[in-house]
């Protein structure tokens, strides 16, 4: 963080993190869904007169209308309950635009589908599409312990950089996504397989033989390079 750092945080709490944050940007929202805390959050955070506490749900909140104008992106930061962590980044990379950095804390499992590399099991239609969108990597992991009550899970802080090229010119991002999703639908099926309804055989022998992959490769070991390479046909 820097001084001239806009941040968003997401699920402010009593402000405990917003506190360490504001003497050090230039201005900090807190996004706190919970009435009943803001009072509080309030009362806790009243020295900083950079600080605005906004009591809205995040997924509802419109991120063009509030910072599309001013030209700056911002940086976004929170710890994301596992259960709706998906649809906060789906929500997030909608005005990815305006954004510049995602931080979070998340459940270890869930960081490890972030970051996964083909071949791994973790690999998996989630790692395609934040892999696409963003340049993610755990930044240090934390014990459960660290928490008070204590989670039955660990933890990772993740930092997901805004992607502003991409390793393949996509012609069609809705087909990208398409492939990729029908592909980890069916994981154990080769490709060929799992992908016989959308594409053409003549297609995926095409796809093969020009890019030297195995035509019995199973999804989990294609790369994201080649899965745009397959959409671009």
């Amino acid at each position: 963080m820097n001084p001239l750092d806009i941040v968003l945080e997401i699920g402010a709490g009593r402000g405990e993190l917003t506190g360490l944050i504001a003497p050090s940007v230039k201005k900090i929202y807190a996004v706190e869904l919970d009435t009943n805390l803001c009072g509080p959050l309030k009362d806790n955070l009243k020295q900083y007169s950079n600080v605005e506490i906004i009591n809205q749900d995040i997924l509802k909140f419109n991120f063009r209308k509030n910072f599309g104008k001013s030209g700056n992106k911002i940086k976004l930061i929170g710890n994301i309950p596992y259960y709706i962590a998906t649809p906060i980044l789906e929500k997030l990379l909608e005005f990815r635009e305006i954004i510049a950095e995602i931080y979070i804390t998340i459940q270890k499992e869930f960081a490890r589908r972030i970051v996964s590399k083909p071949g791994t099991k973790d690999y998996g239609s989630l790692s395609c599409f934040l892999q696409y969108y963003t340049e993610p990597k755990i930044i240090f992991s934390i014990s459960k312990n660290c928490f008070f009550p204590a989670p039955k899970v660990d933890s990772c802080f993740v930092g997901l950089e805004i992607r502003r090229d991409y390793p393949v010119n996509l012609k069609n991002e809705r087909a990208l996504f398409r492939i990729i999703r029908t592909a980890f639908n069916q994981r154990r099926k080769t490709l060929r397989n799992s992908l016989k309804n959308i594409i053409p055989q003549q297609k995926l022998n095409a796809f093969f033989k020009h890019y030297n992959i195995n035509p019995n490769i199973r999804p989990e070991d294609l790369s994201l390079s080649n899965f745009l390479n397959l959409a671009n046909l």
